[in-house]
């Protein structure tokens, strides 16, 4: 008897490989998986161990400037474009959260905010990065030298497959033993110290985590653009990620991927309509979420199915 998790991992599987074969435009869920990506790492943060970071943005817009300089003059492959936007994502997060865990609560997310903003002004200041223009024209080149991601098809499934990838890594981190001791931390800190865990080392592990697969995120959608610009470095895009995982729900594995959806396809059909008023939609939304439903769009329907029980 399959569990709900899985039967809902199986509609996501089913959803992900039918959806370009359904008329939905690929470069629309190519960008709904990558931030839906973005979002998961940052639920492994505050959801399973009650880390608010406000500089996520930063992993995900480093990420993106390493992965499209590596591929564009350096001449990497794709792949490993990717892969050395993630590692520098990892290292910059090892240094970040090594600093930010000595403090809890609204200093920690302060911290990340400030080095977030840091690194903003330093991408704004390089060269290489193309200033207020972004790095463009990113080559998307052959995928292991074979499959070439320049058809529009072939790129889709290796973002959605780079997704599921990710989603299953984190899904097994939540269920293991190190899973289980980032929610007794998120639950009660001082009872996992008399435990005799080292808080600080899981915090900064989960920290680390996090950051790399938020980069992996960014890395590919520089691929997907051909473009990596301050846009994904720009606090804005934290304030983003947090709205995407409340709206979604805080601490449950699908409740992200449903809330980068609904921003992304929100963003999408009401730019056009409304402009710049779409970020005050954004708001009121983000407003009657935490009001009306804190359990956000998956734990609400996880409650009254349970109810229905």
């Amino acid at each position: 008897m399959l569990t709900r998790t899985q039967w809902g991992f199986i509609a996501l599987i089913v959803a992900g490989v039918l959806a370009p074969h359904l008329g939905v435009y690929p470069t629309f869920l190519m960008k709904c998986w990558c931030l839906a990506l973005f979002a998961c790492a940052f639920n492994l943060l505050l959801g399973y161990t009650g880390l608010l970071s406000f500089g996520h943005a930063a992993f995900i817009g480093a990420a993106g400037y390493i992965a499209g300089y590596s591929i564009k003059a350096w001449g990497l492959s794709p792949e490993l474009g990717i892969l050395a936007g993630t590692a520098f994502a990892g290292v910059l997060g090892y240094l970040f959260g090594s600093l930010a865990i000595r403090r809890a609560g609204i200093y920690f997310a302060m911290i990340t905010l400030a080095l977030a903003q840091m690194l903003y002004f330093v991408w704004l200041q390089m060269k290489f990065t193309g200033g207020e223009d972004g790095l463009q024209g990113v080559p998307r080149g052959k995928l292991f030298g074979v499959i070439d991601l320049a058809d529009t098809l072939n790129l889709y499934y290796f973002v959605f497959a780079i997704f599921i990838v990710g989603f299953l890594l984190i899904y097994r981190t939540i269920h293991s033993p190190f899973g289980q001791v980032l929610k007794s931390i998120r639950e009660n800190e001082p009872r996992a110290i008399s435990l005799g865990y080292d808080v600080d080392k899981y915090k900064l592990l989960a920290f680390v985590l996090s950051a790399a697969l938020a980069g992996l995120a960014g890395a590919t959608k520089t691929v997907v653009f051909q473009l990596a610009s301050l846009t994904d470095a720009h606090w804005h895009t934290s304030g983003e990620v947090v709205l995407m995982t409340l709206l979604g729900g805080l601490g449950t594995v699908f409740g992200p991927v449903v809330g980068a959806f609904v921003v992304v396809g929100l963003q999408n059909q009401l730019a056009d309509k409304v402009g710049s008023w779409v970020q005050v939609i954004m708001g009121a939304i983000f407003v009657v979420c935490v009001l009306a439903f804190r359990r956000g769009i998956v734990g609400e329907w996880m409650t009254l199915f349970s109810r229905k029980r």
